[in-house]
């Protein structure tokens, strides 16, 4: 009672209390905030596992992260500079890659107006050793086609089906036509992985995910990680919350918090 903690549940965390097994808490460490730990674990437990449990990822080599200015990305990007001479490139539209810069990505691609897979070809021809593909359908293909040999393609997630407000069959459909699909034999011709990550998935393994917040939380205390916060929205303003996210505007999370921030209560009383 009284401890300060962070909490890992599949949803139902919109809400002024939570409920929530004992085993999915975990200590927030010395000088971190509130939002801060909102926006550590999903996130950075994602990235790590993706780029070290899946990924291996070893000095001088080069990584693709998409949505390099989300969640995840922004997580990825930190953890990547944990390892000597990474290079990364990341996409993102064009008004983040000053920001993405300054947090070590080295070839920002403009996904909007390039072909990142050609981008990537042109400043290194062989390709990459690791790619995070959050987007699925037909960009799991063009991922797994930058592999080097000995590549890792790590897919979590199926942005490609949201492309607006509400739900677009077509998108759906477009990215279950285009989704991709290989079998044993192939890979074996290939010289590369292909792996799948769902955090949602791991309810059951205490032990493994427990490791990893450990690990996170001693990066965190060596200040080489630190959760990169976009905005932070109280309940009553969840619409617009949402709405930096569909627009594509936020650089690092968007946090909701149950009431407006005291600085932002003054400010409107005067």
């Amino acid at each position: 009672v009284g401890d300060k903690v962070m909490v890992l549940a599949r949803s139902g965390l919109w809400q002024e209390v939570v409920n929530v097994p004992a085993s999915q808490t975990f200590l927030m460490p010395e000088g971190m905030s509130f939002e801060e730990a909102a926006a550590l674990l999903v996130n950075y437990i994602t990235a790590y596992m993706i780029l070290f449990d899946f990924g291996n990822l070893r000095p001088n080599q080069s990584v693709l992260i998409h949505m390099a200015a989300g969640g995840v990305g922004t997580a990825a990007i930190q953890l990547c500079k944990t390892v000597e001479n990474v290079t990364i490139f990341g996409t993102a539209s064009a008004s983040k890659h000053d920001s993405l810069k300054e947090s070590g990505v080295a070839h920002p691609i403009d996904y909007r107006t390039m072909d990142y897979a050609e981008e990537v070809r042109k400043i290194s021809p062989k390709g990459v050793d690791i790619v995070l593909d959050p987007l699925g359908g037909s960009d799991t293909s063009k991922g797994f086609n930058l592999l080097k040999p000995m590549g890792k393609l790590i897919t979590y997630g199926v942005a490609n089906l949201l492309t607006g407000q509400k739900k677009n069959l077509m998108a759906m459909a477009k990215t279950w036509w285009n989704q991709f699909s290989i079998n044993a034999l192939q890979l074996l011709h290939h010289n590369k992985a292909v792996c799948g990550y769902h955090l949602g998935y791991m309810d059951e393994e205490f032990e493994l995910v427990g490791g990893v917040v450990a690990k996170l939380i001693n990066l965190y205390s060596q200040g080489k990680i630190k959760p990169k916060i976009d905005s932070v929205w109280p309940f009553d303003q969840v619409a617009d919350a949402m709405r930096q996210m569909q627009e594509k505007k936020n650089v690092g999370k968007v946090i909701l918090v149950p009431e407006a921030p005291k600085e932002e209560s003054k400010k409107e009383e005067n």
